[in-house]
């Protein structure tokens, strides 16, 4: 017999992974500007992002930022300029021609994606608060907190490649200096957004 708390959260984390936010604007700029190689190592390094941070909900660290006012403040901080900054970039090279090397691409990538979560307290908040609802009297936490973490990882690798292989396919489309050009300059105005957001949120 499926566990009724294991299907509800099931329901719920798939709508918040296919909630667009910031790690979907972020595969898709690096999909477009970099290819799906790149979409995909910026996936993974959002997925590790997300591990870290189950983890030490599990553990309990998570439960520093959620007390300590100081240590969300520079964590939020340093997540809010790094996604500002990352937004900037694109504002600022939309269009222009850049050299493709796919090893320096693909290590940038993964580094956007694994900072982008790494540095958003509300990242460790989420698990730290979400996880133990679905978690019954008597269950062991570590090892549901881990599974249900895992199902959500596993989620949001599954969409976030679904959404960097939709894109990528339709690169004659998209693949338009004119439509690329477009595409880099609204995802990254939204991460810029999403940075100024993150650094007016409080815990």
């Amino acid at each position: 017999m499926l566990d009724p708390q294991l299907v509800a959260f099931i329901g719920i984390a798939a709508l918040l992974t296919i909630t667009p936010g910031a790690d979907t604007a972020l595969v898709t700029k690096n999909a477009i500007t970099r290819g799906r190689p790149a979409a995909f190592r910026t996936t993974l390094g959002i997925c590790l992002g997300c591990l870290v941070h189950s983890v030490g909900s599990a553990l309990g660290l998570s439960a520093i930022l959620a007390s300590s006012a100081r240590a969300f403040e520079i964590v939020k901080w340093m997540g809010a300029a790094y996604l500002a900054w990352i937004g900037i970039q694109g504002l600022m090279a939309s269009g222009a021609a850049r050299p493709a090397v796919e090893a320096r691409a693909s290590r940038a990538s993964f580094a956007e994606g694994l900072f982008t979560n790494l540095l958003n307290p509300k990242v460790a908040l989420f698990y730290l608060t979400f996880l133990p609802q679905f978690i019954g009297p008597g269950e062991p936490v570590l090892q549901k907190s881990v599974l249900l973490a895992s199902i959500h990882i596993l989620m949001g690798l599954v969409w976030l490649t679904l959404v960097a292989h939709f894109l990528t396919s339709l690169g004659g489309a998209l693949g338009r200096p004119a439509v690329r050009r477009r595409i880099e300059q609204v995802t990254g105005a939204l991460l810029v957004a999403l940075g100024v957001r993150l650094a007016l949120a409080r815990r």
